[in-house]
């Protein structure tokens, strides 16, 4: 694929942007050693991960937040089927010990 297709195919991929509040620090180590296998099995991706780092702007007053992680999918179903997949449906107990977690795709 030349660089225009690969650029075309970034650009209509999905991002799924996790805002993570840590709760337990050793359940977060046990999430994230389980979670990265249930995305790849529906086709994405671990993009970016990191630290929180000051609000500039907060216009929407959300809480304060620890973490963040952007995942990257090829499609919104993709992004949709593993949410709610089986797969994923079986570390939900232990990202609830883990962390407080909002969940949001962007297309």
């Amino acid at each position: 694929m030349d660089s225009a297709g690969s650029r075309q195919a970034a650009a209509t991929s999905v991002k799924v942007v996790g805002l993570i509040k840590l709760v337990d620090r050793d359940a977060f180590d046990e999430y994230r050693r389980q979670v990265g296998e249930t995305v790849a099995k529906y086709r994405g991706r671990v993009a970016a991960r990191g630290a929180s780092q000051p609000f500039w702007w907060n216009e929407l007053h959300c809480e304060a937040f620890d973490a963040f992680v952007e995942l990257e999918f090829p499609t919104l179903d993709d992004a949709q089927q593993w949410a709610t997949s089986e797969d994923y449906r079986k570390l939900l107990d232990v990202r609830r010990r883990a962390m407080r977690l909002t969940l949001f795709a962007v297309e």
